[in-house]
Formats: structure tokens, C-alpha cells, sequence
């Protein structure tokens, strides 16, 4: 008595390398995918922060910092100065505790504030850049920081 190949279509040539691929996928720790969308946008802020204050002293803010609230962004309601000094901490702070995990929901949920008034007052043709950095947001506020986080750490001393 011959083997009969029992196989369907299904399981074998190109769906079942499909099949695998999507498992492959499917196997990317969602750790990961949170740490990756905690830094990149992180970085981004952090930069923008870099741009408005002199080092690392977020309270002494570069020449152009005013300048740029006063002239380029034209906030509503808020005094450019405030705004200024308001942006380079924000834009340092959040940034930080998103990058050690801390606080990540809350500092994510600021920093998706900030990008909702960048989009829509000052930069509103940049809402492919935007809307990326508002899903990395989205992700880690609905989902978490993931394990690679210092809130990780402090829900299982907790639990």
C-alpha cells in the first residue's frame, strides 16, 4: 500500500508560507512594539525641547524659543513667553518619563495633547507626521508601557 499525500490546498505553497509569515508576525512581543512606539516620538519632542532652551536647563530658554511662540506657532490665548517656557518643559519632561516608562499613559496622553496643538494650530499640513506620532500614543495609553518599563515594575511590587 502507497502513502497518500492527504494534504489540502490550504496547508501547502503559498498559503502555508503566508500562514507561517502572519505566525511570525504574530510573534512579536507587544513589549516591543510599546518600547518602540515610547522612544521614537520621545526623541522627537526631546529635540524640539533641545531647540528652545540653552543645554539642559529647561528654564532658560535659547533667543529663538520667544521668538518662534511670538512669530512662527501664533498660539491662541497664551502669552508667547509662557507658551515657550510651557513647551521646553513639557518637551523634556514627558518625553523622559516616557522613554524609563514612567507615568507612560499620563505622559503619552500630554504628549498627544501637544501634537493635537501642533497639528491644529500651528503645523496643520503635517498630519502624516502627526497622526504617527499620535498612534505610538494611542498604543501605549490603551495598552500600557509594556515590561520594558518602570511602571512594569512598580504594578507587580503592587500586586
Amino acid at each position: 500500500m502507497s502513502a497518500v499525500d492527504v494534504r489540502t490546498p490550504a496547508s501547502s505553497g503559498p498559503a502555508e508560507a503566508i500562514r507561517r509569515l502572519f505566525g511570525l508576525f504574530e510573534a512579536i512581543p507587544y513589549s516591543l512594539l510599546a518600547l518602540a512606539a515610547r522612544i521614537f516620538p520621545a526623541a522627537v519632542f526631546w529635540q524640539s525641547g533641545q531647540t528652545k532652551t540653552q543645554g539642559l536647563n529647561v528654564f532658560a530658554l535659547s533667543d529663538s524659543a520667544v521668538y518662534l511662540f511670538q512669530e512662527e506657532y501664533k498660539l491662541p490665548l497664551v502669552d508667547p513667553t509662557v507658551a515657550a517656557h510651557g513647551a521646553a518643559v513639557a518637551e523634556h519632561l514627558f518625553p523622559a518619563l516616557l522613554v524609563i516608562g514612567l507615568a507612560s499613559r499620563f505622559s503619552a496622553l500630554a504628549l498627544l495633547g501637544m501634537t493635537m496643538v501642533i497639528e491644529i494650530f500651528v503645523y496643520p499640513d503635517a498630519w502624516p507626521t502627526h497622526g504617527t506620532w499620535a498612534a505610538c500614543f494611542l498604543l501605549i495609553i490603551a495598552r500600557g508601557p509594556g515590561v520594558f518599563s518602570l511602571d512594569h515594575l512598580v504594578a507587580r511590587r503592587w500586586r
